[in-house]
């Protein structure tokens, strides 16, 4: 496949400002490259920009001159170029009107103890990439496609790379369709349960022994989604899994706790709610809330993408059978 090529310099030749531009550990550039499906290499003030779609090269090329213009009145941070990003991928930046979707996702690895995870599957790289650009993501689909395993491993990369300072991981206390009951113990105790596999995706990327240490200094919180009331996350990775089991009220409250420098990601599966027949799952609302907003991204997630036993996909796939049997019997009903 060919691909295309520009050469070019930002003057003046700034190291201070350079540096700016870049970010630290070039985390800035890492982050344009994700965005706009190009590769970006420097020596100095003098940049190779490389991709498949020329159009994605120029682009690229304006927007980083753009931003080295900016470098000498202001500080850029991951918020700056999130919001820079944003407004040029969407038309209002430097005579741009391409759409970030134009874009090819990049490849996105994540580096953790057990070595470097990537996405299987076009619907898994298109989720690592989507968390990576955006700050509001949303995973849905069946068990058994990764959504909450990947989301943690992001997570993990961030507090790695000290792109975040806290992971806050967060669940509904809904029973799966169980009645358990009066649990004994603190609050841990009683909410451990409902957080196990938060906890087993954490020790098989951390070990258990660094988790517990980052769990003593709070540097990972653990938490059902009720105490999240009345907070403001600033530089945090906050996953709240199993979110088809929220209501409205409490899906509305989540989102509206985001702040500067952090990432949500939500995972969920439309098929497995376990609230009320009368209650609508807060999942199914943010859906058809915010499908068009801006800055908040959609990976749906099917069968074919279910990375578990080969059998889990034929279960789901019998089961979203005899759902859509279901349905079709009410609709001819009625």
């Amino acid at each position: 496949m060919s691909t295309s090529q520009r050469d070019f310099a930002l003057d003046p030749d700034d190291t201070t400002r350079l540096a700016n531009l870049a970010g630290p550990f070039d985390a800035h550039l890492r982050q344009i490259e994700l965005r706009m499906g190009v590769e970006i290499a420097n020596r100095g003030n003098v940049f190779r920009i490389t991709g498949e779609e020329a159009s994605a090269v120029a682009d690229t090329e304006r927007l980083l001159r753009s931003l080295y213009d900016e470098t000498a009145g202001e500080t850029l941070d991951d918020h700056a170029i999130n919001v820079r990003l944003a407004a040029f991928a969407h038309g209002n930046g430097d005579g741009s009107d391409r759409r970030e979707a134009d874009y090819v996702p990049q490849d996105v690895s994540v580096r953790v103890k057990r070595g470097n995870i990537r996405g299987r599957g076009a619907n898994q790289k298109k989720y690592l990439h989507e968390i990576a650009t955006h700050d509001i993501n949303f995973g849905i689909g069946p068990a058994g496609t990764g959504k909450t395993f990947l989301a943690v491993a992001m997570a993990v990369d961030a507090l790695n790379e000290s792109r975040v300072q806290r992971l806050i991981l967060v669940r509904p206390a809904v029973e799966a369709g169980e009645k358990l009951g009066f649990l004994p113990g603190d609050l841990t105790q009683k909410v451990d349960p409902y957080l196990r596999p938060l906890y087993d995706a954490l020790y098989e990327m951390l070990g258990v022994e660094k988790v517990v240490k980052l769990l003593e200094k709070s540097v990972i919180e653990i938490a059902p989604l009720a105490y999240m009331r009345g907070r403001t996350l600033n530089d945090a990775f906050v996953i709240l899994d199993e979110a088809q089991n929220t209501t409205i009220e409490q899906m509305k409250m989540f989102l509206t706790r985001l702040g500067f420098g952090s990432t949500a990601v939500i995972t969920g599966d439309m098929t497995q709610i376990d609230l009320p027949k009368h209650v609508k799952s807060g999942l199914r609302d943010a859906i058809e809330v915010l499908r068009d907003v801006d800055g908040v991204s959609f990976t749906f997630f099917e069968s074919r993408d279910v990375v578990r036993h080969p059998l889990v996909a034929r279960i789901v796939n019998a089961y979203e059978a005899r759902d859509a049997r279901d349905g079709e019997s009410g609709s001819n009903a009625a």
